[in-house]
């Protein structure tokens, strides 16, 4: 069978995709041929696999270059996932998701398109990936709090030294030494 994919099975990605954080998520779980090519069947993040029944995929055309095809073929993608009714990513990782993603959602629903390529295939495939790195960036855990210190007393008793030291410094520069 010959795929544009990088490989198969599990920890897979397809030709020239990323995979974000080594290996957190993979850009599709699973493809299947269709007539027009290869199709995304779902998206994994952190561990919770979003259904292909969710993505919404839409077609246009793309500006840029294209050669003879330039004005019949359809090579922009854009991809949406309602994540304020989806219920694939668990509560906690759809909380994340929402407040991170707040400004980007529409009525609940994430956007993301991709027409830098010619073909509709690899511009699924990079909207699909940037769906995924999306999604895995605003489910992120948040970064554990600041353990306030204090300056030890030592430390305290070297900054005032060093200030004197210093202050001594500059008074010896001054042409008057009294």
């Amino acid at each position: 069978m010959n795929s544009p994919l990088a490989g198969t099975g599990s920890g897979w990605r397809p030709a020239g995709g990323t995979l974000a954080d080594a290996g957190l998520c993979l850009v599709a779980v699973g493809w299947r041929r269709a007539d027009h090519g290869w199709v995304a069947v779902s998206i994994e993040v952190r561990g919770a696999v979003i259904p292909a029944e969710e993505l919404s995929w839409r077609f246009s055309r793309s500006s840029g270059p294209g050669g003879q095809s330039v004005n019949t073929t359809d090579s922009r993608v854009e991809v949406s996932y309602d994540l304020a009714s989806s219920d694939a990513l668990g509560p906690v990782l759809k909380q994340r998701a929402l407040r991170a993603l707040a400004d980007r959602l529409v009525g609940g629903v994430i956007t993301v398109a991709a027409s830098e390529h010619r073909s509709q295939l690899r511009n699924r495939e990079a909207a699909a990936g940037r769906l995924t790195d999306l999604l895995v960036a605003a489910t992120a855990p948040p970064p554990p709090r600041r353990r306030p210190t204090r300056p030890s007393r030592a430390a305290r008793e070297r900054r005032l030294a060093d200030k004197q030291h210093r202050s001594q410094i500059k008074r010896l520069r001054r042409p008057d030494h009294d």
